[in-house]
């Protein structure tokens, strides 16, 4: 092992069967630097299979950390529950439910549209405070007057920080609850998942603060050689076109932003918790018929908006308010595999098809940022020790 490195230090258990799992995160930590802290949980057909982390001491299964987009996954589940409910109709004009949001030319756009990512309201010219950014009531108000940075519907581009808050305002003005409040009583809450949408005070102690990126000098010149500019669309998306931007690692540190679980990447979670919700949106757990009907599993898997992303400038692919995870990421997962990454390295999703669920978090950022580099191989032998079953 180089320098930095470390034995391996993997803890947990893994089904009969997935031994090769365990194997391969043990390699990669093995391999990481002496700091590494992360966790793999994988569940099959409603039985959590997988159930690994490493760390120093102090860390366990049950550490919480920032997931950012992440977050976009437990937010859109509420989206999706209540569009089986009845209470939400996709091809209604999102104004419909709330008004102010006509305005500039808006009144077309669906919620089917918005959820696509293909509203053209990333953000906005003068950007958000800190503060603003973290309560998805202002991100809402702000972004109703806003016009559209392209034609709603000819395009789409990743609403990285705001696709929450717009979502979450339907949500309020469709049932007078905020997201967060119906994620707790219908999904966090039932199951004890570890995934928060405001974390509460209480559970500080748990939450471990994520650490910033350490790219290679190579690496670095990757990042470096990315074009950018203050008045770009992916500028505007982030939020970096702002006099003090703050970096990104920084905004699940921010108690204010774990308090108010801002819904589009302020989630607070552990490995256990991301793949425990995924595994309750398809599948029987402890007793519990799985929270989407098969029906709606497939609407808000279906891939809606695919090839060349206005913000990321590359090619992407979302269903409904989810990624289509199956569709560049991971090829070789089931037609329909909904899920979300986020900017540290987190990763998660379901596999309807193989009745698998998967979370993965990690401490430190990883480059380029989005799902870590080594969910590749450990996706590959959750899935292929799943289908062997």
């Amino acid at each position: 092992m180089g320098e930095g490195t470390r034995a391996v230090g993997v803890q947990g258990t893994v089904a009969e069967g997935f031994e090769a799992v365990r194997e391969a995160f043990a390699v990669f930590v093995g391999g990481e630097r002496a700091d590494y802290e992360g966790q793999l949980t994988a569940y099959v057909h409603g039985r959590r299979v997988v159930d690994l982390w490493a760390g120093p001491a102090e860390t366990g299964g049950d550490t919480l950390y920032g997931v950012f987009s992440s977050t976009k996954g437990a937010a859109h589940l509420v989206v999706a529950l209540l569009v089986q409910d009845g209470v939400l109709e996709l091809d209604r004009e999102v104004a419909h439910y709330w008004p102010e949001f006509a305005a500039e030319g808006k009144g077309a756009v669906t919620l089917r549209e918005l959820l696509a990512h293909r509203a053209g309201l990333v953000g906005t010219d003068a950007g958000f405070t800190l503060e603003e950014l973290a309560d998805d009531r202002v991100i809402a108000e702000r972004l109703a007057v806003q016009r559209p940075f392209w034609r709603p519907g000819t395009a789409f581009g990743y609403h990285a920080l705001v696709i929450g808050a717009l979502t979450g305002e339907v949500v309020r003005r469709a049932t007078g609850r905020t997201l967060q409040e119906v994620y707790e009583e219908r999904v966090r809450a039932p199951y004890g998942l570890d995934l928060y949408l405001g974390l509460p005070a209480e559970h500080e102690p748990r939450f471990r603060s994520v650490l910033p990126m350490t790219p290679t000098p190579a690496q670095q010149a990757e990042l470096d050689a990315v074009p950018s500019g203050p008045h770009t669309l992916a500028s505007i998306a982030f939020n970096s076109q702002v006099p003090e931007p703050g970096e990104l690692t920084d905004f699940p540190n921010a108690r204010i932003v774990r308090a108010s679980g801002q819904s589009s990447a302020g989630g607070v979670g552990s490995a256990r918790g991301l793949a425990g919700m995924y595994a309750a949106a398809i599948s029987t757990v402890d007793g519990r018929p799985p929270l989407l009907k098969p029906d709606t599993v497939g609407e808000f898997g279906q891939i809606h908006s695919v090839g060349h992303d206005l913000v990321a400038r590359a090619p992407k692919a979302f269903g409904l308010g989810f990624q289509a995870t199956a569709e560049l990421v991971h090829p070789f997962l089931g037609a329909g595999t909904f899920g979300h990454s986020g900017a540290g390295g987190s990763q998660a999703f379901a596999d309807p098809r193989a009745g698998l669920a998967y979370g993965y978090t990690r401490r430190r950022m990883a480059f380029p940022g989005g799902a870590a580099p080594e969910n590749a191989g450990f996706v590959r032998a959750v899935h292929t020790a799943a289908l062997a079953l």
